[in-house]
């Protein structure tokens, strides 16, 4: 599909400040603690924890754009920025979040060229995207100085998530994209996608996720995949991966209450999986 609006090249990086992007090109990992509850406090506490940006969960929550919007101001400021996945690859979803003040945009479901191009239109402003001038709170909240949309178009980072099998027949396209920053790999749903019903050890996801990786490297995109460890920050960052979404705010509360009462031989209610949620 020609793309009409989106010109050879992304725009000048030359004035980035964005600290997930700057990690991002020095080679470095980035890990986002997920946000799943409406509660502000929450989020304000969670910018100060030493994540490097907050994952806004918009799909598999119910946090509304008034959450989001409040998430921006009480976090202004401090040191993790805000993120959000929307539910789906769609210009108007990506302006709405983004008018909010987030710096990073997280779409789901970007199984071909099409919704590749969505995503990077509903980010950028013309020519390279369809972004509307509009930005309301963004531009009041927006950190760094001048002109906001030079500097959106040049700090928002856009992340494409890969979790469906006709995705990965047709990732050389959509790595290709222009103003694709990151290829995400959505495990858990790709292997239901795939007919195995999320399992993760089987060798034809294994083969899916190289070739996903292959794609993204040779487009220079960088790679993200979900790490509830650090020793899986730590193993896939070995295999080439740097933006991480880790734990929801459940997922930390179970494991810090783990911590404190397992040595008194209180043991949680077994689970027949674990979840990021």
């Amino acid at each position: 599909m020609a793309n009409e609006y989106a010109p050879d090249r992304h725009p000048s990086s030359n004035d980035t400040w964005s600290v997930v992007r700057e990690r991002l090109k020095a080679g470095e990992f980035v890990l986002g603690m997920t946000v799943t509850s409406n509660n502000v406090e929450t989020a304000a506490h969670a910018a100060t924890l030493g994540f490097h940006f907050l994952w806004c969960e918009m799909e598999h929550s119910s946090l509304s754009l008034e959450s989001l919007r409040t998430m921006v101001l009480a976090t202004r400021g401090l040191p993790a920025p805000v993120f959000a996945r929307v539910p789906w690859p769609e210009v108007w979803l990506a302006k709405r979040v983004l008018d909010q003040g987030v710096q990073g945009v997280i779409f789901p479901f970007v199984s071909d060229v099409e919704r590749a191009q969505k995503a990077v239109h509903g980010c950028h402003y013309p020519p390279f995207g369809r972004r509307g001038s509009g930005a309301g709170l963004a531009v009041a909240t927006w950190p760094a100085p001048g002109s906001y949309y030079d500097s959106a178009d040049a700090n928002i980072l856009v992340v494409c998530v890969i979790e469906e099998a006709e995705a990965v027949d047709r990732i050389e396209e959509i790595a290709a994209m222009p103003g694709i920053d990151v290829i995400f790999i959505g495990v858990s749903d790709l292997s239901f996608s795939l007919g195995l019903r999320g399992r993760q050890d089987e060798p034809l996801l294994e083969e899916a996720i190289t070739k996903i990786v292959a794609a993204a490297q040779r487009n220079g995109k960088w790679l993200g995949r979900p790490a509830g460890s650090a020793e899986d920050v730590r193993r896939f960052g070995e295999q080439g991966f740097q933006f991480f979404q880790s734990l929801t705010e459940l997922g930390l509360m179970k494991l810090g209450a783990k911590a404190l009462l397992e040595p008194l031989g209180i043991k949680d209610k077994p689970q027949e999986q674990t979840t990021f949620y």
